[in-house]
């Protein structure tokens, strides 16, 4: 009696299993409107209120606008990574993972296709930002190359923003409490130059703003815009963004390996 041997499963080749669950989690995003909606237009009102409410208090000279853009901006991109976390965290309790696991796929595709069209949603997102800001009176003075590093720093900033929130949706137990994780990174523009100088904070706030890794993204995007001496800031946000990447990846994979049972 010969024993009945199984044909061994193939994983496929190529990034054939990463476009599948990219585009999973587009339709998905499409699908969920309202998120993508809120994600969008929340950092437009923030941006809309702190120009015309505060703006005046803050800059009589009526160039605020200008100061408080790159602000806006990095703050769009939190609101937009932070629906990862709850997307992730979805993936791993409703039991679809389960489904995951029995198909020849990498395990990292999955999180792959969550962080990448998280990374496509908001690079638009950031798109619809800068236009309104260019229609409330943002004045930027860029040029071609310009303009070219700025996007390719919130595009490296938001896509170790996604990782990071990516991996706390596998940390989390549940949607509800990626989200609520996720919200406490949310204030980090804040406590930064994002909306006000760190000189006119407390003495013992303002270290702890002029060190925290967006000041420096802020810094460097707002000296690309609207020109400046950046000095040593560019090199702080792409060390960063480098390695809040990094250990988000590392700890994101090792995650992964332990909730969906994968190597």
């Amino acid at each position: 009696m010969t024993a009945l041997t199984l044909p061994a499963r193939r994983v496929p080749g190529g990034l054939t299993a990463e476009a599948v669950f990219i585009g999973r989690s587009l339709r998905h995003s499409l699908r969920d409107g309202e998120s993508l909606l809120m994600a969008i237009m929340l950092p437009v009102i923030l941006m809309l209120m702190f120009t015309w409410v505060f703006g005046g208090a803050i800059d009589p000279s009526g160039h605020y606008v200008d100061f408080v853009v790159p602000g806006a901006i990095l703050t769009c991109a939190g609101f937009g990574a932070s629906s990862t976390a709850m997307y992730v965290a979805r993936d791993m309790t409703n039991g679809i993972m389960d489904r995951f696991r029995t198909m020849p796929i990498r395990a990292g595709a999955v999180l792959t296709g969550h962080v990448v069209s998280s990374l496509l949603r908001n690079l638009v997102a950031t798109a619809v930002v800068v236009g309104v800001a260019l229609l409330v009176g943002f004045r930027p003075t860029a040029g071609p190359l310009e303009w070219l590093g700025t996007a390719g720093l919130i595009a490296l900033y938001i896509l170790a923003l996604t990782y990071l929130f990516a991996a706390i949706g596998l940390a989390s137990g549940s949607p509800e409490a990626a989200s609520a994780y996720g919200f406490v990174l949310l204030f980090l523009p804040y406590v930064s130059s994002a909306f006000v100088q760190v000189e006119s904070m407390p003495d013992w706030l303002e270290p702890i703003a002029a060190h925290q890794p967006l000041t420096p993204v802020i810094d460097t995007i707002r000296a690309l815009l609207l020109g400046g001496d950046a000095g040593s800031d560019p090199a702080w946000a792409v060390g960063w963004c480098v390695a809040i990447l990094a250990i988000a990846v590392a700890f994101g994979a090792w995650l992964f390996r332990r909730r969906a049972g994968r190597r």
